[in-house]
């Protein structure tokens, strides 16, 4: 039995053909972004991102953070320190990143991504779509499939926000990274997308606020695609 031979232009056509409709379908389809009860402390995960305000002494840590500061050794409160003679190493300027390679037998997380949200007396959720935008496309440059984030803007000190609001804003700037990914991908100017999903941590009070937020960030999504 003789196969007919497809001609070359043919099989050229098809592949373009499969091609753009596989980018269509990534194109339309956001990534997936659950919601995790848990501290960012107790995450077993290959990158942990969580945010801390302006390094000024009245920016207490509280709650996850404190846990962190301790497992860490002391280490945010040593980054975070000015003194006279230097100016704190991690200075939580809006959109500044530290990474850090936790020591054994300290936190689970294999690496934490630190971003910095800048001053919190006039802190407003907007600031948290550069966030998100931040949190992907880090993600995104080390080869990280599915970051954890935790916003820790309570536990930066920061109240009379609901957690919704902030989670709204990070997805959105999540997405809008992504898109730009794919942009970039498809017209030859990046070698592809890495991230393939989101965790986002909340406390028990603050799951159900923290989903609706995150909901609706994926349906304005939807809608514009």
């Amino acid at each position: 039995m003789t196969i007919p031979r497809v001609p070359c232009c043919l099989l050229v056509l098809l592949a373009g053909a499969i091609a753009g409709l596989q980018a269509q379908t990534t194109r339309s389809t956001p990534l997936p972004v659950d919601v995790l009860v848990r501290s960012p402390a107790d995450t077993a995960t290959e990158l942990q991102v969580f945010c801390l305000f302006r390094s000024e002494p009245s920016n207490a840590l509280h709650g996850s953070l404190v846990e962190m500061n301790q497992e860490l050794g002391g280490l945010l409160d040593r980054i975070r320190t000015a003194t006279a003679s230097k100016a704190a190493w991690f200075g939580g300027e809006l959109g500044e990143t530290l990474l850090i390679a936790p020591q054994k037998g300290s936190l689970t997380a294999r690496r934490l991504l630190i971003v910095g949200l800048g001053d919190s007396r006039t802190f407003a959720p907007a600031r948290m779509h550069l966030v998100g935008e931040t949190v992907f496309r880090e993600a995104n440059r080390l080869g990280v499939k599915h970051p954890f984030f935790a916003p820790t803007i309570l536990d930066g000190g920061v109240t009379g926000f609901g957690t919704g609001e902030v989670a709204e804003q990070v997805v959105r700037g999540f997405l809008h990274a992504r898109d730009l990914e794919l942009e970039l991908k498809e017209r030859g100017f990046s070698a592809g997308q890495s991230v393939e999903g989101l965790t986002f941590l909340a406390g028990a009070a603050h799951a159900a606020d923290t989903q609706a937020g995150i909901t609706k960030a994926v349906n304005e999504w939807k809608v514009r695609h």
